[in-house]
């Protein structure tokens, strides 16, 4: 994979400057459809342009790890890795507001950057939209979390993984395909969250096998990312920790990763 890392972290810092409002709401659609070589800044779509103070707190932590270069770093390795791969991306971070954002429930994001989101990003099969001058891979970063290397790292590096996982597979259709290329994609980025005690590995597995060909969305939603995300869309409780479904996904990817 030819991936080249584009920095935009600064760039959403700045408009965070502007007084929140129409002047910074036109500004932050000037510069996701600023017409030059880069062309379309898909990444920014992602974020919420009326972030408030605690968006900024997030981007200033984030800007002192000077984390666009950790995350240029990890992507440059993984190109490397990855040469056999076909496609050419651009890369960047994105914080995206699932604190107070109205318009984002972080799960249903989620699983359209995994599932959704992450195949209209770009693939060997698709033909580049008339709106985008490259294709994109981005990491997202929650305001939800706190700012670290490690996260910056692993948020970048999952998209890219994934669309080396989706180059080879095809896209993920049914639950038990959805588990397995997450917990590749989770291990190979190096995550060692979300993770379960064995007991509650034990039960997440039980619990999930009469959903793994499941292919609808909500039911997807309730066995990935357990009962307190399917609670904040109005789904159905299913007795499943936070997070269930990746955690098991990671924990039945590791070993199979150390043998490859």
């Amino acid at each position: 994979m030819n991936l080249d890392y584009v920095p935009l972290l600064r760039i959403q810092r700045e408009l965070h400057e502007i007084p929140r409002g129409p002047t910074r709401f036109k500004r932050y659609l000037d510069t996701i459809f600023q017409q030059d070589d880069l062309g379309t800044r898909a990444p920014l779509l992602a974020m919420n342009p009326m972030g408030k103070d605690h968006v900024k707190a997030l981007l200033d932590g984030l800007l002192a790890l000077d984390a666009d270069a950790a995350a240029a770093r990890v992507v440059a390795d993984a190109s490397a890795k990855l040469e056999g791969v076909p496609g050419v991306f651009k890369t960047a971070l994105v914080v995206a507001d699932d604190l107070m954002g109205g318009w984002t429930n972080r799960y249903a994001n989620e699983f359209d950057y995994r599932f959704g989101g992450g195949r209209s990003q770009g693939g060997a099969e698709q033909s580049l939209p008339r709106w985008l001058n490259h294709f994109w891979l981005f990491g997202v970063l929650w305001t939800s979390e706190p700012p670290s290397e490690r996260a910056a790292r692993e948020a970048i590096l999952a998209p890219v993984y994934r669309a080396a996982y989706v180059c080879r597979h095809g896209p993920a259709r049914k639950l038990r395909d959805m588990l397995a290329q997450e917990g590749y994609v989770l291990a190979l980025s190096g995550c060692t969250e979300p993770a379960l005690d064995p007991e509650d590995i034990a039960y997440t597995r039980e619990m999930l096998v009469p959903y793994l060909d499941a292919e609808d969305k909500r039911t997807c939603i309730e066995c990935l990312f357990g009962d307190a995300a399917g609670r904040t869309l109005g789904f159905t409780p299913r007795g499943l920790s936070s997070w269930a479904g990746l955690a098991l996904a990671l924990h039945d990817a590791r070993p199979n990763l150390r043998c490859t």
